[in-house]
């Protein structure tokens, strides 16, 4: 089947225009299409990108570094960036290779289509031109013709009728009448004739040369526009597909991270991370309250107070972990507490130790034993961040900390040799070739350098002899964690052994401080236990100090450092001791709870006040 639009459609110039129209529309619509899915790619590799950035660990968190589903799910978080970056990439390659060139492609195209259109129109008005002049021929010829015919019948009339000289001149007259209007129908007759034949010619090469010819650039330039068009499907599918391999890359990278997450790997790693290398408790020593001696210091009711119905009587230890001041009471306080007190409690100014020690030197027996209280909690609060050994982490977090110390002194002792070797070498090349420099120029920095150096590899030697101490006291430990543990239970079920011998036959574990820091010098355990003892004969001897009234908690505390008490809001406490000057007031719950809590967090009522509402609300 003929597919020539010049001989085929030969007569359908305007639909010819409708449908090319209608296909330069489709073109700018699907320039449209692939525009809007650039932006929606683009659009959706910044969401992506936005999404990994708000996921990402953060670097101030070290412990998402050590599991193996946190770095699966950071390699995730990588993967999908690198899509992201694919995403874009697609974007800008459907703008630059099909956008702009399909734009391009149909303002040219709208040119040609109308300079085509412009030819045809040209030769159809020439046609029918001609035509027009061609009827306007023959019109005339047969106006000629009738006229003609007429005149003759005329003069056929007159000439059979017998008349006289003067209707002979009439007759005469109308025979040249006659004659004159067939000659007029004889010119007429050429000239529709030669009408007629330029007509034929020019509707002949009209259908069968121009028409051809400009329906046959139409459907030349219709055919380039859907080559066009599938050139765009293609171009559009072929830069999807150069991401793709990428893309396949990443979701095999995803699929990789999620199989290396082994759990039995992070398990073992908390306990890497959070093994403290102390002992269980041991069991529970026999007090002998029927004999007369004093009851002896015993740790293991510290590390023993977890377990429930037992009397939680916290003891405030002085000289160990740095103790956190209180946090800032909530922005809305309780309704109860509106009038009652600010909206915010305001810092409280600590006493200075030597006030304590005066009044200890000039109070009675029983304030002396108070101002002990209040001295042994100054310097529980007051105390600094831990020594430079790290004495006070746990043996084996004691040891990590150390051996990281050390691998990071080392990059530094070998990023700063580096740049002395550096430097050495510049200095050399500065005495072959002084113009390229003075030599003496880097010695003081030379000097700096191997100053850093001294510090560092001094640091290296202290922490490394640190290291050596903590190995030697953890292995220590462990041996006499296989060796003693017969001992501890022989004698914790003899009532009437001595106290410093069962101290001396303990595990190491259970001569920890109460707050769970640990240290094995002989010699500093001796000098705390010497101090320590005085303050706890004289707190163990006594009896519980009596209320002087109570105090209602106006905001929430949660007391995480060792000798505080934790409340709730509006909770009704009663007060064993006043603040002392330093923030910080004694109070007790039940009985059996006691600590302290910042003054700026409660309202007091003192006995004076408020006897009758201690008796009614029977909190002591």
């Amino acid at each position: 089947m003929s597919c020539n639009w010049g001989t085929e459609l030969w007569d359908q110039f305007d639909n010819l225009e409708k449908h090319t129209s209608w296909g330069i529309d489709f073109l700018e619509r699907y320039t449209k299409f692939v525009k809007e899915r650039a932006d929606i790619e683009l659009s959706y590799a910044k969401q992506i990108r936005s999404l990994s950035k708000k996921y990402h660990p953060k670097r101030s968190r070290e412990d998402e570094g050590r599991y193996t589903w946190c770095l699966a799910f950071a390699a995730t978080l990588r993967q999908l960036n690198e899509l992201s970056i694919q995403r874009e990439e697609l974007a800008e390659n459907l703008n630059s290779q099909i956008v702009c060139e399909l734009s391009r492609y149909t303002q040219e195209l709208k040119t040609e289509r109308k300079t085509h259109f412009q030819d045809g129109r040209r030769a159809q008005q020439h046609i029918e031109s001609s035509w027009k002049q061609l009827e306007s021929s023959k019109r005339r010829f047969e106006r000629d013709c009738k006229e003609a015919e007429r005149a003759q019948q005329i003069s056929d009339r007159i000439d059979l009728d017998n008349k006289t000289d003067g209707e002979k001149r009439c007759s005469l007259k109308a025979r040249q009448t006659a004659q004159q209007k067939k000659e007029a129908s004889e010119e007429a007759r050429k000239d529709y004739v030669a009408c007629l034949n330029q007509f034929n010619q020019d509707q002949h090469q009209h259908y069968h040369t121009l028409v051809p010819v400009i329906y046959q650039r139409i459907q030349d330039m219709e055919e380039r526009r859907i080559e066009r068009i599938c050139e765009a499907m293609r171009s559009s599918a072929e830069a999807e597909r150069k991401v793709l391999p990428v893309v396949s890359r990443c979701l095999d990278a995803m699929m990789d991270a999620a199989e290396g997450i082994q759990p039995r790997m992070d398990t073992r790693q908390v306990v890497e991370v959070y093994k403290s290398g102390f002992d269980p408790p041991g069991d529970v020593e026999f007090e002998d309250y029927s004999a007369s001696m004093r009851r002896s210091i015993s740790e293991s009711s510290y590390l023993d107070n977890r377990a429930e119905g037992r009397r939680h009587s916290r003891k405030l230890w002085p000289f160990i972990r740095k103790n956190k001041p209180p946090p800032p009471p909530p922005t809305s306080p309780s309704p109860g507490a509106v009038n009652d007190s600010p909206q915010s409690p305001p810092p409280a100014s600590r006493e200075p130790i030597t006030q304590r020690l005066n009044d200890l030197m000039t109070s009675g027996s029983r304030t002396r034993k108070q101002c002990l209280r209040s001295l042994k909690r100054g310097l529980s609060l007051k105390l600094g961040s831990g020594p430079a050994d790290c004495s006070h982490l746990p043996p084996e977090q004691r040891r990590k900390k150390l051996q990281t110390r050390i691998n990071n002194i080392n990059q530094e002792i070998q990023r700063e040799r580096e740049q002395r070797d550096a430097l050495l070498k510049m200095r050399e090349v500065y005495e072959r070739s002084p113009q390229m420099g003075d030599a003496g120029s880097l010695e003081p920095r030379l000097e700096e350098v191997k100053q850093s150096l001294q510090k560092l590899e001094e640091e290296l030697r202290k922490n490394q002899a640190w290291l050596a101490e903590a190995d030697s006291r953890l292995s220590d430990h462990s041996g006499r964690r296989q060796s003693g543990g017969c001992g501890v239970n022989s004698q914790a079920t003899t009532p009437g052994s001595s106290s410093l011998k069962q101290l001396d036959n303990r595990s190491p574990a259970s001569r920890e401080s109460p707050d769970g820091s640990y240290t094995e010098d002989n010699s500093a355990e001796l000098h705390f236990k010497s101090r320590s003892s005085e303050f706890d004969d004289d707190f163990d001897d006594e009896e519980p100090l009596p209320s002087i009234g109570t105090c209602k908690s106006l905001y929430p505390f949660q007391g995480q450092n060792e000798g505080t008490l934790s409340m709730v809001e509006g909770e009704l406490l009663s007060v064993v001791e006043e603040d002392k000057g330093d923030g910080w007031t004694r109070v007790r719950r039940n009985l059996e709870e006691e600590g302290y809590v910042p003054t700026s967090y409660i309202k007091v009522f003192l006995d004076s006040s408020a006897k009758g509402f201690v008796q009614s609300s029977r909190l002591v």
